[in-house]
């Protein structure tokens, strides 16, 4: 009797478990799928730089940016900042301190959904980070400051940027890649163990992929699409990236994927008799977390070197290098009082079957930039 009954438990939650994780989806796509929102609180102005308020024009909106002049707005070469997920363009000013001292023109800009932007209805994705990026790469290059461009993102902004790279072609002069993760499903799965969900390795990645599809289908895109593996691999410019050695929330496995990826595309391009594209840089900040990278002097050193030397100029390599570790006061700015809500949880323990499936929502906390 007892086995019997066992067993028509065991068929039970067989036949209910593709339910289950379909309402579980739902329920991540409902808590994840958009930001809260964090208007700015400075301007450039706050560090010691020049701007001019602007916007970025997509099909969708006019995103508010900021122009951030070099070199008192002497022609030469910029790069666009891509902030990361619940961010907004005020967090990527560090940075922008970093590539003013290099000498580069700078637009920074808020994703839609993000900063002073109003709220979106569906989900937000690495989708809207790389239309968002492509359309400020084409307001950079349109200003009569600025010879060519290239992109410098964080997170998925660095995901945004990677997709944005790929698709702009020669339009993009290099690209500078910080935190990212290597593909939306490991991107899901990572969340799930943020959460510390209670799902065991053999279902949790089927359940990250399924997740990750029902979370894209509001809008139509598909997950091969979003991939920064894949998008890596087609963009043929200088590359760099950056990981940090002590980052828990895209761990250094992640760029890992993505180097080995961009070689492949090297390879592959080499076969088909085109170009081959490159270089390829990466680096480990050896106490960097997932943010903040800019605090290390390492880093500084060595984006402003690999981005004079990608752009030629404007400012002799060692000498760019040289000024954006010293001549530059790169802090992080104020953390805001709300933690990033990415899915839902109750800090310090794990969860039950009635929080997977959507009762008590509490945040876990990843800072981003």
């Amino acid at each position: 009797m007892v086995p019997s009954i066992r067993r028509t438990g065991i068929l039970t939650a067989l036949l209910a478990a593709p339910a289950l994780a379909y309402r579980f989806a739902l329920v991540y796509r409902q808590r994840a799928g958009l930001p809260r929102r964090r208007p700015g609180e400075l301007t450039p102005a706050a560090r010691g730089l020049p701007f001019e308020e602007t916007v970025v024009r997509t099909a969708a909106a006019e995103l508010p940016a900021w122009f951030i002049p070099a070199r008192k707005g002497a022609k030469g070469p910029g790069v666009v900042l891509v902030h990361g997920w619940e961010s907004n363009r005020d967090r990527t000013l560090p940075n922008a301190q970093v590539l003013h001292a290099a000498g580069f023109h700078v637009l920074t800009f808020d994703v839609r959904g993000h900063g002073d932007n109003p709220p979106e209805t569906l989900p937000i994705s690495v989708a809207e980070f790389r239309d968002d990026a492509l359309a400020a790469l084409d307001t950079l290059l349109a200003r009569p400051e600025v010879t060519a461009g290239g992109f410098l993102g964080h997170s998925l902004g660095a995901v945004g940027a990677i997709l944005a790279a790929a698709a702009a072609g020669d339009r993009c002069s290099v690209l500078v890649s910080t935190s990212a993760p290597a593909d939306p499903r490991r991107l899901t799965r990572q969340t799930f163990r943020l959460a510390r969900l209670p799902i065991p390795e053999p279902f949790a990645t089927p359940l990250a992929e399924l997740t990750t599809r029902v979370y894209l289908r509001p809008r139509g895109h598909a997950m091969g699409d979003l991939s920064a593996s894949r998008g890596v691999a087609r963009y043929a410019g200088p590359l760099l990236l950056v990981h940090g050695a002590l980052d828990t929330v895209v761990p250094p496995a992640h760029e890992a994927r993505l180097e080995a990826s961009a070689r492949r595309g090297v390879a592959a391009r080499v076969a088909a008799g085109r170009r081959a594209g490159g270089p390829i840089e990466t680096a480990i900040i050896p106490e960097g977390q997932h943010s903040w990278l800019y605090e290390h002097e390492d880093y500084r050193r060595l984006v402003a070197r690999f981005l004079t030397e990608a752009l030629k100029g404007p400012l002799e390599p060692r000498y760019a290098a040289d000024r954006a570790a010293a001549a530059v006061d790169a802090m992080r700015v104020p953390e805001p009082e709300e933690p990033f809500a990415a899915v839902a949880m109750r800090p310090g323990r794990r969860r039950t079957i009635a929080e997977l499936m959507g009762s008590e929502p509490r945040a876990v906390v990843v800072e981003d930039e």
